[in-house]
């Protein structure tokens, strides 16, 4: 591993662990301390995920015309300053307002990461490193949870001061991301086009299967642990949840690389997992089936990613790699929307299990398209 993907590899870790530190406790925060309705969690999650269904198509313009070392530094500005205003915040459209902030944050932070990866790395061992990637992301995001116990349980801080500490720690992400910046990228001088979205249009099956996966991932991120919460969960209770969570996921990155060699099977398994994690929820009544609830959607969330982003990759231009990789967080953007979107008023309207046991039906819609598409579901293998 050469000298700059170590450098996205630890920039990822330290915003993995500040996205873990505060994630997981601010649905908790909104409703406890701010007062926030089950609508309202859902709309604070809509937005900070709107913005990624747009922001991600300039970013991937910009990636290809200027260093993507410089772009990433600016999201963790941005995104530090928008964790430290959640520490002022009095009430829910307040905390709608910073959650904008970090959703146009994380546009300029994981898209540059995609691209100064796939930038450096061959056709062969692309998913590979995308998934090391994605695991230290996730290892920061496992550890996070432990670190807020630590403060919450162990040294008796607010929830306000946690964000402060989180601010705090998540900027020392651009120093790093500074030192990506001195190892110059290669600067194209075409004309700015979104054509990539057209691009995108050649594979419906992976849409589908994206925005099922991230509309369930929104859910999970923005109101279930606010559902947690109401099912008799404490707030170490839910940090040690997500720990586990955490650690589903990387394992399950740790083997993409072996299970990229099957990725149509890999793929289904994973819908198949998300959506019995989703029904477990449903009649879940401790901490061991909560947990085992999150260890299938973790394999399942996880896995999603490095392999439907190979696929696209795989059968798209290196020179476009850049709009593609922009157009295709849009539809990140676009899942992690829907879910919030659609599963705080469902919880408002038939009560906090419904979301869950809805989407795990959809699931297994999904699962039997996959199952009939997936020859189209393989990347285009390369032959050396």
């Amino acid at each position: 591993m050469n000298r700059v993907l170590i450098l996205v590899n630890i920039t990822g870790l330290i915003i993995g662990i500040s996205y873990g530190l505060h994630g997981p406790i601010l649905p908790v925060f909104a409703k406890n301390v701010v007062g926030a309705t089950y609508s309202e969690l859902g709309f604070i999650g809509l937005a900070n995920f709107i913005p990624y269904m747009f922001i991600p198509l300039f970013v991937g313009v910009l990636l290809d015309r200027i260093n993507n070392g410089f772009l990433l530094a600016l999201g963790v500005a941005i995104n530090s300053a928008s964790i430290f205003l959640l520490s002022i915040a009095q009430s829910a459209p307040e905390i709608m307002g910073f959650r904008i902030m970090t959703g146009i944050a994380h546009a300029f932070f994981w898209p540059p990461c995609e691209s100064i990866i796939s930038n450096q790395s061959t056709e062969k061992n692309r998913v590979k490193n995308i998934s090391w990637f994605t695991m230290f992301f996730v290892m920061g995001f496992m550890v996070g949870p432990l670190l807020g116990t630590v403060f919450l349980e162990g040294l008796d801080i607010t929830y306000r001061i946690l964000f402060q500490i989180t601010a705090f720690i998540l900027a020392t992400a651009i120093i790093t991301a500074l030192l990506v910046s001195r190892k110059r990228v290669r600067i194209h001088h075409d004309r700015i086009s979104f054509s990539s979205i057209k691009e995108m249009k050649k594979f419906p099956e992976v849409i589908v299967l994206l925005i099922f996966c991230t509309s369930s991932f929104g859910i999970i991120l923005t109101i279930y642990p606010a559902f947690l919460n109401d099912n008799g969960m404490s707030d170490t209770d839910i940090l040690l949840l997500f720990f586990v969570f955490g650690i589903s996921r990387v394992v399950s990155l740790a083997l993409a690389g072996k299970l990229a060699r099957k990725t149509s099977q890999t793929l289904i398994a994973a819908t198949i997992s998300v959506s019995i994690g989703l029904v477990i929820s449903v009649f879940a009544d401790s901490i061991i089936t909560f947990g085992i609830a999150l260890v299938l959607m973790g394999f399942g969330f996880s896995i999603f990613f490095p392999l439907t982003l190979e696929i696209i990759l795989s059968r798209t231009s290196k020179g476009i790699s850049g709009k593609i990789i922009g157009a295709y967080e849009t539809i990140f953007g676009l899942g992690w929307a829907i879910g919030p979107t659609i599963g705080g008023p469902i919880t408002q309207s038939f009560g906090n299990h419904t979301p869950y046991l809805v989407f795990g039906v959809i699931g297994i819609g999904v699962t039997i398209l996959a199952i009939l598409s997936r020859r189209k579901l393989e990347p285009q293998r390369v032959l050396n």
